[in-house]
Parts: structure tokens; sequence; C-alpha cells
């Protein structure tokens, strides 16, 4: 039996995620809601929530407060999108994910929620976390260490959380000096890769010097996706600082060459030092 759409709630300004919950309900529903949202899938929905993930992330970065609370609600309404097609096909209800959520918070953190002490460091409570997981992953008969280390992540995110699985049973190098010294193996590789191997081998030796790269992040204690968000960032700043000073000249990019765009570019590296000088 159908349930009937309640109205007053979905136009209720204040109806907070009941409200949410019954505008996804009425927006799948087969015979009055939205043919685009009637048709889609788990693995249909599945690349938005990662945009959104990634959505919510650049408002952060940009400081942009005003977005964030915007890029928040897409992201919950990913939650709620899944949550709403798993209890259709009899899986499960977004009040058990809130539960199972709420479930694993107050197991995971004992110190705050049990009966032990809450003094202890972060690192400490960073390694209490990743025992308290292992224990998780064990009662899932996931019994190697790498297992459950999700296929969907961002590849450079997957290969630090790879890493920092191995590296717990001992599999790692000792330093940061040892990873670098990797590093320059790997490059040699792929010089040589590229004059003598097939393309499908050069990519492997490329992937191979990117997942070191990732391990020397970890080693540094870089985020790998920030620091390469934030290179991308000050690329895109000082080449439109170059395409300023080509404006200046009555130039565009395509009318100047590399060596003069070059020049600029560092013109503009230099103005940057003395601003933050």
């Amino acid at each position: 039996m159908t349930k009937t759409r309640d109205d007053a709630l979905i136009h209720s300004p204040n109806g907070g995620i009941p409200r949410l919950l019954e505008i996804m309900r009425a927006l799948r529903d087969p015979d009055s809601g939205c043919p685009w949202d009637i048709e889609q899938t788990f693995a249909t929905i599945a690349p938005y929530t990662i945009e959104e993930a990634y959505e919510v992330a650049d408002a952060i970065e940009r400081e942009e407060w005003g977005e964030l609370k915007g890029e928040l609600g897409d992201l919950l309404f990913q939650s709620v999108f899944h949550a709403q097609m798993a209890e259709e096909a009899g899986l499960f209800t977004f009040d058990q994910v809130a539960d199972t959520m709420s479930d694993k918070m107050v197991a995971r953190h004992p110190h705050v929620f049990g009966d032990e002490s809450r003094d202890k460091s972060a690192d400490q409570q960073v390694n209490d976390w990743e025992t308290i997981k292992a224990a998780e992953r064990a009662g899932k008969e996931q019994k190697g260490a790498l297992d459950g280390v999700a296929v969907g992540l961002p590849a450079l995110l997957r290969a630090v959380k790879l890493q920092k699985r191995a590296a717990r049973v001992g599999f790692d190098w000792p330093d940061a000096g040892s990873v670098i010294d990797k590093i320059v193996e790997e490059s040699q590789e792929l010089v040589e890769a590229r004059d003598t191997l097939t393309q499908v081998e050069v990519e492997e030796e490329f992937g191979d010097l990117l997942f070191v790269m990732a391990n020397l992040a970890r080693h540094l204690n870089v985020e790998p996706e920030a620091a390469l968000r934030a290179a991308n960032n000050k690329f895109i700043r000082r080449f439109e600082g170059v395409e300023a000073k080509l404006q200046e000249l009555g130039k565009r990019p395509e009318d100047s060459t590399l060596e003069e765009m070059d020049a600029l570019w560092d013109a503009v590296k230099r103005d940057e030092r003395g601003i933050a000088g």
C-alpha cells in the first residue's frame, strides 16, 4: 500500500530531517515522483556522492562558510537518496543508517562514552582508534591487513590508506630518506621506460612513482590530496598572473612564446614573494 504524501511536512520551513526524508520519498514515488529520480540506482548516484564530498572540501578550502551550509546539505541529500533506495529494496532505512553510525561512534570513543580515561594524547587516541577498527574488521571476517580499504576512493587517498595499513604490520621504510632514495630509483626506471618500453609499461612505472610519492607524503605528515589541491591553486593563480601581464602588453598566451611566458612566470613569482615579504 502506497503511503500518502505529507504535503504539509514537505512545505514546512522548519521540517528538518523528516521533511528531507519525505521530499526524497515523494521524488522516488513511482506514480507521482520525478522521472529522473525514479530511474536512479546506487551506481548512478555514487558519482554525484563523490562530487558533493569534493565540493564540501572545496568550500572549506576557500573558507566560504555560507557556501559550506549548502554543500553540506547537498552531501546529506546523497545519504538520504541512497537510504531511500535501500529502503525500497528492503535493505535498511535512514534511521538504521543513523543508528549504525551512533553505535560506531559510541564504541570508538570509550574515553568519552565509557569508563576509559580521557587523559591521553591525540596520537594515543589515533592508535586506540586503529585498534578498535582492526577489531571491527576482524568481526567482519576481514583477515588481511589491507582488507576493507574502499576501492572507490580517489587513487592518491587510497594509496596512503593502503600504506598506513601495511605500516601497522611492519611493512614500511624506516624513514623519509629511504623513501626519497626509492623515488630516485623509480624516477630512473620511468626515464628508461620512456625510451625503451611500451606505453602500458610506462604507465606502470609512472604509477609506481606516484605510489612512492604518496608514501613520502605519509612519512612527512603531509596530506597529499590537500597538497596537490594547493599546488593546483598556486598554478592557477600564477598562470592568471602571466595572462594579466600579457594583457598589459596587448597580447594573449597563444600570441606569446614559451620563453616570454616563462619569464613572466618568474616575474609573477617575484611579485608574490614581494607581497609575502
